[in-house]
C-alpha cells in the first residue's frame, strides 16, 4: 500500500507543478501585445521556478527507510519574471508610444512559449498515466488479495 500511496504523492507533484507552468504559459501568451498593466509599463515574461521536494506523506517515511534512495517530487518555487530587455516596434501612431515613435512590447517569443506548453503537457499526461497505472495496480492487487 505505501509503494503505491508513495508513487500518486509523487504523480500528484508533478501534475500541480505543470499545471501552474501551464497557466503561467497561457499568461504570457495573453499579454504578448500587452504595453500597459496595473503596475505600469509592459507585460513582462514571466516563468516558473521549479525544485524537487520530498514527498511529504506519511507512507514516504516507510518507503525511504526500506530504500537507500531519496524520494523526491516536484514543486513550484515561484514564478519569476523574466528580465529579457523589452521589444521597441516603431508605432508612432500607438496611444503608447514615446516621443520618439517607439513603442514597448514584451519579448515574448510564441514559438518558445508553445513548445514550453507542449512539453509541460506532455509531462502533465505523463503524470496522468501514471497515476492511471498505480490505480491499475492497486486493482489488481485487491484482486489477489481475495
Amino acid at each position: 500500500m505505501a509503494d503505491f500511496m508513495t508513487a500518486l504523492d509523487i504523480a500528484a507533484s508533478g501534475l500541480s507543478t505543470e499545471r501552474t507552468s501551464m497557466n503561467v504559459i497561457s499568461m504570457n501568451l495573453a499579454n504578448v501585445k500587452t504595453t500597459r498593466t496595473p503596475e505600469g509599463g509592459p507585460y513582462r515574461r514571466r516563468s516558473v521556478v521549479r525544485a524537487s521536494t520530498d514527498v511529504d506523506s506519511p507512507f514516504s517515511k516507510v518507503m525511504q527507510d526500506a530504500m537507500t534512495r531519496e524520494l523526491q517530487g516536484s514543486r513550484v518555487l515561484g514564478i519569476a519574471e523574466d528580465s529579457r530587455p523589452l521589444k521597441r516596434v516603431f508605432e508612432p501612431g500607438h496611444p503608447d508610444a514615446d516621443e520618439q515613435g517607439y513603442v514597448s512590447y514584451p519579448d515574448i517569443n510564441v514559438v518558445e512559449e508553445m513548445t514550453h506548453m507542449l512539453t509541460a503537457t506532455r509531462a502533465y499526461e505523463a503524470g496522468v498515466t501514471s497515476i492511471q497505472s498505480v490505480k491499475g495496480m492497486f486493482n489488481k492487487a485487491l484482486e489477489i488479495g481475495r
